[in-house]
């Protein structure tokens, strides 16, 4: 049966101040104050969709490119279900299985999905998991002759040594670029573990690791080989060598896109400008929200959200602030959405949608906000939002990590 949440509706974005960009390096701090273009009052809610169907902690939901007819739902324990597009099914068969690959437990388990741009004529996937030996691996595979994945194709592309069982990031996604982009946090435990296991600066700031980045790589021609990725040219550490053995180098590592992360655990490309909107999870005080640029460094661990934390952070210029944040009234662990491209609710066009996990509040900005406004309120799903799912039409859809799917509404 059909849920709809419409007790509370959107309370909006308020602004409440002009926040300067972080120091160390950056601006003076003067500007013009933070923008966000409300439009017209739009009164959220969400609806259960495929009420037949129920998941095993649901941490993704997608479509593969051009295709509408079937859904694919990333569940955290190493299934991937598939499911026909129709309301009133009632199964869902497996597309992939790789339980006895993957970490059980806390943020570890398969976290990430991604079709090749070019499937099913180019009939690679790709799966972003935790593997049971602690480390992180991004791995391609091919279809089956049942149109499933094969787990025997496995072809890992990268490995990350993971220091601690939590902010292992995990989402994958291909831009528009073709380039295949990869979230990672910055290893686990608190504070980025300056001083200890991290390093004297922590992972987020230590460009000589794939820890605490987005990545970005150019994967290799089918069948593959050696090596199996290349680096795009225009990355910042472009022509050192790789660290994709166990995330580590002995230089920066050229895969780095972005720095200064803290476990950027959902984002998204619009679909339209290909702009990179990215959620990163905040430890104690701040949620926030990036508009991520190349070679950008998002100020982890030296700022949450707009806050300097006081810890030894290194000599990066220019840190970046983020476009939106929230504190604990609010929320505690942002899941990053998607700019809504889609056609059901007009006065959306064009905004990022995002929520929190915890407290099951979403929100929306202009997507030309410029840093850094405060959000509270919003609207009350009453979900765990582990993620947000985008249709081929552009229609937003909620994965609550209770197991259930829902689409976004409004009016």
């Amino acid at each position: 049966m059909s849920m709809l949440h419409s007790s509370a509706s959107y309370l909006g974005a308020i602004l409440v101040i002009a926040l300067s960009l972080h120091g160390c390096g950056g601006g003076s701090g003067d500007g013009p104050p933070p923008v966000d273009l409300p439009g017209p009052p739009i009164a959220l809610g969400v609806q259960r969709v495929f009420p037949n169907l129920d998941f095993v902690q649901p941490v993704a939901m997608l479509q593969a490119p051009g295709d509408s007819t079937r859904w694919f739902v990333v569940q955290q324990g190493g299934l991937v279900k598939v499911f026909v597009n129709d309301p009133t099914i009632g199964v869902a068969e497996d597309f992939a299985d790789i339980v006895g690959r993957v970490a059980s437990g806390g943020e570890t388990g398969l976290l990430g999905m991604a079709f090749h741009p070019d499937f099913p004529a180019d009939p690679r996937v790709y799966l972003s998991y935790t593997a049971s030996n602690l480390v992180s691996r991004i791995s391609e595979f091919k279809l089956g002759v049942n149109g499933k994945v094969d787990a025997a194709t496995e072809q890992i592309l990268l490995v990350i040594d993971q220091p601690e069982s939590n902010h292992n990031g995990g989402n994958i996604a291909f831009g528009q670029d073709r380039f295949l982009y990869i979230g990672m946090g910055d290893g686990g435990g608190g504070n980025d573990q300056v001083g200890t296991s991290h390093g004297p600066i922590g992972n987020g700031q230590n460009m000589k690791t794939l820890l605490g980045k987005m990545l970005r790589i150019e994967l290799a021609p089918p069948p593959g080989g050696s090596p199996v990725y290349s680096i795009p040219g225009t990355n910042r550490f472009a022509g050192n060598p790789q660290c994709g053995v166990n995330g580590t180098g002995t230089q920066e590592c050229p895969e780095i896109y972005a720095s200064g992360f803290r476990n950027p655990w959902r984002w998204s490309f619009d679909r339209q400008t290909g702009e990179l909107w990215l959620g990163d999870v905040g430890q104690s005080t701040r949620e926030e929200v990036d508009r991520v640029t190349p070679g950008g460094n998002y100020g982890w661990v030296c700022f949450e959200g707009t806050l300097p934390t006081g810890l030894a952070c290194g000599s990066e210029p220019n840190l970046l602030p983020p476009v939106a944040e929230y504190g604990r009234s609010a929320g505690t662990t942002v899941t990053g959405g998607y700019v809504y491209r889609g056609s059901a609710i007009p006065g959306l066009v064009g905004r990022y949608v995002f929520g929190d996990f915890g407290s099951g509040r979403i929100w929306h900005i202009a997507a030309n906000t410029q840093p850094t406004i405060t959000v509270t309120d919003g609207f009350d799903s009453a979900l765990n939002i582990s993620s947000f799912g985008e249709g081929t039409d552009g229609e937003l859809y909620i994965v609550h990590y209770g197991g259930q799917l829902y689409r976004l509404t409004g009016s």
